[in-house]
């Protein structure tokens, strides 16, 4: 008998509550052609491809007519890669340049994921996770001027560890990097001296230290080379068990460590203020932001789209499977980010990308007839006192007949339309 009214009230709520999924979900990009076989491709940023890689896998297991070969060269190639449009799409952490996107009118920014550099070291005397830096320790470190790993002003924030008396060996990218820009954004911020000689950018004039490609050639020397330190994706550094340096907040309260709490904090609160997707993202930056829990080297990574795909597909369909995998990435795709410590999209800019993947054409003729939902993501506006009754009742924490008292409420006051 239970099973009995427990069906019936379940479908009347479900009647009553959940309204026609063509008034409330947002429209889709139309699924790629199951009758063809699509090859998509795109290039750059090295920070992201740990997560573009497991979206390739991802996608393609729930669409496995299309394959995805994405290169891992630096958001510099990337960049370079896509105003020569040699790619489907590209990837980088840096937003475009003005110059840049005058060499690529039309290309939409995409924001893709939120993730943290990180000060990797090779110190047999430290424990992992046992070393604290403040940012004039890391900008004087890069710029040559702390040389020794027991300098005074490491040792006075990290009392009780046993820092040798060893000189510190350096490593950055040699490529044009999308880190690297994240990183130097960071110190150009923190110190005026490295402003002043140095600056930021996807290369820079390194003062000195050991260079190598990718943020998988710069975690190889400092695995290799005892008493180095490096700057890498948290991602790389948690996925081969790298040591990881704690560093000083923005206030100056705090050392913090990179966690998804910790990315995600320095990143609150900055959707209300980002530009759309065809306009400039120059000023769009992360780092060092405000907050006793912020890590201080964050940044969104992109993917860079033009809004005309006639460019770089080689028909309507390929355009089509570009835009319907892109928009994966930023909905779907984003489950997977925490697995990797990427910090997932918030709804708001999940939605600014939607909007800018719904001004995409191929040859001037729209793609995707996007049309928004109308009502909040996550529980089709449904306000919460009513889902969690439902959830009580569900659970055996209230009765039948309180459940239904309160149907009954909703219905008189025209909550609820069965």
């Amino acid at each position: 008998m239970r099973a009995k009214i427990t069906s019936i009230l379940l479908i009347a709520t479900l009647v009553a509550i959940v309204p026609p999924l063509s008034a409330n979900a947002d429209s889709m990009p139309d699924v790629p052609d199951p009758n063809l076989e699509f090859n998509l491709t795109g290039a750059g940023a090295t920070f992201p491809y740990p997560l573009i890689d497991l979206w390739r896998v991802e996608y393609n297991n729930a669409y496995n007519n299309v394959n995805l070969n994405y290169q891992s060269i630096g958001s510099g190639g990337g960049i370079k890669q896509h105003i020569e449009k040699t790619v489907n799409f590209a990837a980088s952490d840096k937003p475009m340049s003005e110059a840049e996107r005058k060499l690529a009118p039309g290309t939409l920014h995409i924001p893709e994921a939120i993730g943290g550099v990180v000060l990797v070291y090779n110190l047999p005397e430290v424990p992992n996770k046992g070393l604290k830096l403040t940012a004039d320790d890391i900008s004087k470190i890069f710029l040559g001027e702390i040389t020794r790993w027991n300098d005074p002003a490491i040792a006075a924030v990290n009392p009780g560890v046993n820092l040798p008396d060893k000189e510190i060996v350096t490593a950055h990218r040699s490529d044009g990097s999308g880190t690297t820009f994240i990183f130097t954004e960071y110190l150009t911020t923190v110190s005026p001296t490295w402003d002043e000689k140095i600056g930021k950018g996807k290369s820079v004039p390194w003062p000195s230290g050991l260079a190598a490609a990718g943020n998988e050639g710069v975690a190889g020397i400092v695995k290799s080379t005892p008493y180095s330190i490096g700057y890498i994706e948290l991602a790389y550094a948690f996925q081969t068990g790298m040591s990881y340096a704690s560093i000083e907040n923005a206030d100056k309260t705090a050392f913090i460590e990179p966690t998804l709490d910790s990315i995600s904090a320095a990143s609150s609160g900055v959707a209300d203020s980002l530009p759309e997707a065809d306009k400039s993202w120059v000023n769009v930056s992360l780092v060092n932001a405000p907050g006793k829990d912020s890590y201080p080297i964050a940044s969104f990574t992109y993917l860079l789209v033009y809004d005309d795909l006639k460019q770089v597909t080689k028909n309507k369909a390929q355009a089509k499977a570009v835009i319907h995998m892109i928009n994966w990435m930023i909905t779907d795709g984003q489950e997977y980010s925490s697995s990797l410590l990427y910090v997932p999209l918030s709804d708001k800019v999940v939605e600014l990308g939607k909007q800018g993947l719904s001004k995409v054409t191929y040859d001037g003729e729209t793609l995707w007839d996007y049309k928004p939902s109308t009502q909040p993501a996550g529980d089709l506006g449904i306000p919460k006192w009513i889902r969690d009754n439902a959830k009580w009742w569900s659970e055996g924490l209230i009765t039948d007949q309180d459940y239904i008292n309160g149907l009954q409420y909703l219905i008189k006051e025209g909550i609820l339309k069965v």
